[in-house]
């Protein structure tokens, strides 16, 4: 029996939390598509500059959850017991 640790076989997650997650990522991504539209209105240089920021981390966290996705498998639910 081979015993491997728990950072080689990466993070267990239930299907819930993925869809949690999975659904964060893409608000984030309409989000900072959204703002990033919103930079043609923009005048004040100000302003644009952490328009700019907000996209920038927007889109980072996105990655950052897809990038933690990647690592984690989906807990399969336990077989029902036939009573």
């Amino acid at each position: 029996m081979s015993l491997i640790s728990d950072s080689e076989n990466g993070f267990e997650v239930s299907p819930r939390f993925r869809r949690t997650i999975e659904d964060r990522i893409a608000r984030l991504e309409q989000d900072a598509d959204y703002d990033e539209a919103q930079l043609a209105s923009l005048v004040d240089a100000d302003h644009r500059r952490r328009q700019i920021r907000l996209v920038t981390a927007q889109r980072t966290e996105a990655q950052r959850m897809r990038v933690f996705l990647q690592h984690t498998r989906t807990r399969q639910p336990h077989p029902m017991i036939a009573l």
